[in-house]
């Protein structure tokens, strides 16, 4: 019979190997997270674990109201973190997780702050929260701070009047038993004291967009601005080669617009450096789960093999950001955009002429087969689109599963987004569906090649008197070895050579003419007096408004151009700039259909209608009478083709022109549904929230009349052009 009496059960507890006997047992720890209206059903059911500084944990689940209360654990701090993987059924989160390039570490506290709201509408803190007195304690959380892996979601830049206390997290480091300390990951709360911890919500703001093929105003304003971002930037800090992390202190940048303001539920207007506060454009958001907006790819070497430094070391800039300025500077190449995507779009901007080596290629308008598809293209666009190519397949490959790809592009890179459109449309591989927008696009490439790209969906904006969509012309191949040293002449020394010089370089030799592709919505603007201006957006339908400038810049005089005509247009380039003039003529059509449609009024008032339709008939009256000074002339009797050919060309314009004069009292008689200002953001339930926004803005809120072009202060640029200041034209100036 042993001698030994039997343990009691208070005595058990010393020789578990579940749990340390301790002197401070006894004590208790509580705490209940609430959202920004004090609400704690959110979440409820959340998967908790404490963790005290004797290693043990304590694990359970939060109560309907978000609460949870541990009675008998260690005296001292406890650290607190919520990391349960997402095991929900939203299709969504559920490939965002096992997607085979970074899958993201989602966890149910993520997808759940995702559901929660903002109090404020502009997503300041709320330091008084209404259930603020049922706790002893008031911190404010971000997910961040009760996950592991955090490098997908938004950094902690809201200050904070009640941050998580990190000395409590440290104490208990100290106070651990054993030489390994304690993860710093969680919240470090007290015990004897309940802690109310109120989540920030995971919001996020995206640019509104419209996946229907059909022109939208929605589209027009919003991918003018988009065009206008990707001539700044990436913005990352370190721009190559980061170690642990990476952020997006440059504003304005791409990194910082996508991977910093909008992903903290910042709206952001400034997408130009030289933009200033006077004039702002800001984006029509929607307000997101954070997981929809568009995505900069998350930076975690510790969880992303790719992420590690090496030679071929993988980081947000060289996902998102294409440049190759740095890697061919000898070679004159400088093709620059970006690329992002959520689940619904991939959006797609490239940047047009800004640096030398773009005016290069340019130039090259020498005519190369487009291997990707049918006819040929000019060889300049052409090469700047075979450098983009890769970084685009490979960015598709990972992160394209089946969302519309939506793509613009300004000047010269207008011209590239034409060739990579069509590219992808003629990839038999994928059925992608595309929808483009540019902005003063240049011809790309000749009949052959238009007539194959003819299903690719390309609404195509022209400003008012902008040459560069007149060329290349189509009797244009240039050879930039001749036509850039007369260009030179022409400014420098001898004006007369250089112009014959010019123009030797610019005639085509062999080959097929070079053509437009798209629709083509043009922008024309309407002179009332010196402070009433407007701008009519329509679909002309002939080349006199199209090619006002490049005619009257080669209008030939005997055998020479009119070289005061080149002069003039090159002095008014402010007509091509993208910040000066595209996008504040997007904005000027976007606020006139909003109101046409909340009115039910038409698109061009009974005034524009008058003074638009006098230009044209007086256009059609100078046509004509060209067409009978050459039937008159000795040539045309003697049957010159070149004479039978010019005046069957002016008898077509003649009948265009009249077209375009019905085509316009269409306008004049236009109302506008709510689906062509928004296309299928119309049906969106986010539409009315992200107008109450937007109108909010103090640009917005006025309903200006016949929606005025925005005009400049002295002393003050609106937008500084890149190439020429805003300049708008009096409406006889077409003809």
């Amino acid at each position: 019979m042993s001698s030994y009496k039997p343990m009691e059960d208070g005595d058990k507890p010393a020789f578990s190997g579940k749990m340390f006997a301790c002197p401070n047992k006894g004590h208790w720890v509580s705490f209940q997270l609430v959202d920004e209206f004090g609400d704690g059903k959110p979440y409820a059911g959340l998967a908790y674990t404490l963790q005290d500084s004797a290693k043990q944990q304590y694990a359970g689940v939060l109560d309907a109201k978000g609460f949870a209360k541990i009675e008998d654990c260690y005296r001292g701090p406890v650290v607190l973190t919520l990391d349960r993987a997402y095991a929900g059924g939203e299709v969504v989160y559920n490939d965002l997780m096992i997607r085979k390039s970074y899958p993201l570490p989602i966890t149910e506290l993520q997808v759940r702050a995702e559901q929660t709201r903002f109090f404020h509408q502009d997503g300041f803190p709320v330091d008084n929260n209404p259930a603020l007195k049922a706790g002893d304690k008031f911190i404010q959380v971000e997910v961040r701070d009760l996950v592991k892996r955090s490098a997908h979601l938004p950094p902690p830049v809201i200050d904070r009047k009640y941050p998580p206390d990190d000395i409590l997290v440290r104490a208990l480091d100290e106070l651990t038993f054993g030489p390994e300390p304690l993860s710093p990951v969680g919240v470090g709360l007290l015990s004897n004291r309940h802690t109310l911890l109120q989540v920030r919500p995971l919001r996020a703001f995206r640019p509104m967009l419209s996946t229907d093929d059909a022109f939208s105003a929605l589209n027009l304003y919003q991918l003018a601005i988009m065009a206008n971002l990707s001539y700044s930037d990436f913005g990352q800090n370190p721009a190559e080669k980061p170690v642990d992390s990476v952020s997006f202190p440059l504003d304005p940048s791409v990194g910082n617009f996508f991977g910093d303001a909008l992903s903290n539920y910042r709206e952001s207007w400034k997408v130009d450096s030289s933009q200033s506060p006077v004039h702002r454009y800001f984006p029509l958001y929607e307000e997101v789960p954070y997981s929809k907006r568009f995505e900069i790819l998350p930076f975690d070497p510790m969880q992303y093999e790719q992420n590690k430094p090496s030679d071929t070391q993988e980081h947000p800039a060289n996902l998102h950001f294409f440049d190759d300025a740095s890697k061919n500077r000898l070679s004159g190449k400088s093709t620059q955009a970006f690329i992002t995507h959520h689940d619904e779009i991939i959006l797609i901007a490239i940047r047009g002429t800004l640096e030398l080596s773009d005016w290069w290629r340019d130039a090259d308008a020498a005519q190369v087969p487009f291997k990707e598809g049918k006819g040929k293209v000019h060889h300049g666009f052409y090469d700047a689109y075979q450098a983009l190519k890769k970084f685009i397949q490979d960015y598709l490959f990972r992160f394209y599963v089946g969302q519309k790809i939506i793509i613009s592009g300004h000047s010269l890179g207008g011209a590239i987004a034409l060739l990579l459109a069509e590219a992808l449309r003629c990839d038999e591989t994928q059925k992608y569906d595309i929808l483009l927008y540019t902005y003063g696009s240049p011809r790309v490439g000749d009949a052959t090649f238009i007539a194959a790209a003819e299903p690719l969906t390309h609404h195509r904006m022209v400003n008012n008197n902008d040459m560069i969509p007149g060329v290349p012309a189509p009797w244009m191949n240039a050879r930039r070895s001749i036509w850039i040293p007369g260009l030179a002449t022409l400014f420098i020394t001898n004006p007369v050579l250089g112009i014959l010089i010019f123009v030797a370089g610019l005639v085509r030799v062999g080959g097929d003419p070079y053509q437009h592709h798209g629709t083509l919505h043009h922008f024309m603007p309407v002179d009332f007096t010196r402070k009433e201006k407007s701008s009519i957006l329509w679909n002309p339908g002939c080349a006199s408004i199209e090619e006002a400038a490049c005619t009257r810049a080669l209008a030939k005089d005997g055998d020479l151009p009119f070289r005061g005509g080149f002069i003039d247009q090159a002095m008014s380039l402010g007509d091509h700039s993208i910040p000066g003039s595209y996008i504040p003529f997007s904005w000027a059509t976007f606020r006139r259909w909003q109101q046409t449609q909340e009115t039910n009024g038409t698109v061009v008032t009974g005034r524009e209608y008058e003074l638009v339709a006098a230009a044209l008939e007086t256009m059609r009256t100078k046509v004509q009478d060209q067409g009978k000074q050459t039937r008159n002339t000795q040539r045309y009797s003697n049957n010159d083709p070149e004479y039978i050919q010019t005046v069957t060309d002016l008898n077509k314009e003649s009948q265009n022109l009249l077209d375009s004069l019905q085509r316009l009292k269409k306008q004049n008689e236009r109302h506008l549904a709510l689906v062509d200002v928004y296309g299928s953001a119309a049906q969106s339930p986010n539409l009315e929230a992200a107008l109450h926004r937007w109108k909010g803005q103090r640009e917005n809120k006025l309903q200006v009349q016949i929606a005025m072009i925005p005009q400049q202060d002295d002393g003050d640029l609106m937008f500084a052009s890149r190439i020429g200041a805003p300049h708008t034209l009096d409406i006889d100036s077409i003809v």
